[in-house]
């Protein structure tokens, strides 16, 4: 009986070693996309020489919809089609206060510089309204 508890104790420490080394990853990746984001988001402001004002107002923008888009990209029972389907009009909301922020000149510069500036994902072709 006392070596199950020490069995059973073993167990316990490996899966808690494992929880940890998991959530550790993925803090880790977490804190690598947003410094990813960050230096996006700083080069964007080089390039298109944004100013602070329009540079905080992208990111409330960002901020406003990102748990939305968060939440449909998290849920697993869709298709990647169904997502972008339910992307599609949050997207489109979102580009229409980006355009407001910016003007029609420079939200054109945005657009060209997001679309040059995407980060290129594997897969076939996905994509933007043609």
């Amino acid at each position: 009986m006392n070596s199950s508890k020490k069995l059973i104790a073993g167990a316990a420490i490996v899966a808690a070693l494992f929880s940890f080394s998991s959530v550790s990853a993925q803090m880790r990746d977490t804190a690598a996309m947003r410094q990813r984001q960050e230096q996006m988001m700083q080069k964007m402001q080089t390039d298109l020489a944004l100013t602070s004002v329009q540079m905080d107002s992208l990111h409330a923008i960002q901020k406003d919809f990102q748990p939305q888009m968060r939440d449909i990209m998290m849920d697993q029972s869709m298709s990647r089609e169904d997502k972008m389907a339910k992307m599609a009009p949050i997207r489109e909301q979102q580009n229409k206060r980006i355009q407001a922020a910016l003007g029609d000149d420079l939200y054109k510069k945005y657009q060209d510089w997001m679309q040059a500036n995407r980060p290129q994902r594997g897969g076939g072709g996905g994509g933007g309204g043609r």
